[in-house]
């Protein structure tokens, strides 16, 4: 058997007397995508925080690669190739559409992120301005690729951070509500993405997301958290009919 690209072994998060994600152990493996769903509160973004270094962990581990990671910072863990997406956006606000993306692109190239190279270096790296390009293209921003990331809608916000995570290419993609706060004509852009990046068969990704329908179409496999403990982890068709399900998620019970 293979080892799994990502893995949390009795993760757990405490805030005060309040445990937020309880001794949740999920192995995840390369070229899935897993749903994790749950009520609001269930603790899918503090385990989300857990793994990608944004909080650290009151007990247990996270492993990557086989590597154990649970000591790294969220920029290290970056680094190692876990990328993540957040429910709000994280840009350079006053930089334009095209130089966030710049800036991405530069750092996967190991370029570094100083913004005086921003401007020099990309006069002898032609390939890296067409990756850029490309990249633009992909979620529809090309048209505003000079205008300044604070000016842009919501929508198209997500979607340049969804082109920036792309652009550093992680082994593993967190995607936390990508499609939240997105008007109907946008989502279609995003789901695109996230099916073109399955396709690639080498891109493990991990998926908070509420709508039924989204999951259904797109996972592999469904991880349930309730109240911070995972309650149940398998195939959709399997896990969105049980009872655990239909009550802790759905709020509803299941036929007898």
């Amino acid at each position: 058997m293979t080892s799994p690209i990502l893995e949390t072994r009795e993760l757990s998060v405490r805030f005060g007397g309040h445990v937020a994600v309880d001794c949740v152990s999920c192995a995840f493996e390369a070229g899935s995508l897993t749903a994790i769903v749950g009520p609001n509160g269930a603790g899918k973004t503090t385990w989300f925080n857990a793994v990608s270094g944004q909080l650290k962990p009151s007990a247990g581990e996270v492993w990557l690669g086989g590597e154990n990671i649970t000591a790294l910072s969220a920029p290290m863990r970056t680094r190692r190739g876990l990328g993540r997406a957040f429910q709000l956006t994280q840009l350079f606000a006053q930089l334009s559409v095209h130089e966030n993306l710049r800036l991405a692109v530069q750092a996967q190239a190991g370029l570094g992120l100083g913004l005086r190279d921003l401007v020099t270096r990309w006069s002898t790296r032609k390939d890296l301005l067409e990756r850029a390009d490309a990249l633009l293209e992909s979620v529809s921003l090309a048209a505003q690729r000079d205008q300044l990331a604070a000016a842009l809608p919501h929508g198209d916000q997500r979607k340049l951070e969804v082109a920036i995570l792309m652009a550093l290419q992680p082994r593993v993609f967190l995607l936390d509500e990508p499609t939240a706060g997105m008007s109907l004509d946008d989502v279609p852009v995003i789901l695109d993405l996230i099916r073109a990046l399955k396709r690639q068969g080498d891109a493990t990704i991990l998926l908070v997301e509420h709508k039924m329908d989204v999951i259904r179409e797109l996972a592999d496999r469904i991880v349930v958290l309730h109240e911070g403990r995972l309650v149940a982890d398998g195939e959709p068709a399997v896990v969105m009919t049980s009872s655990v399900v239909q009550e802790a998620y759905l709020g509803r019970r299941a036929n007898p």
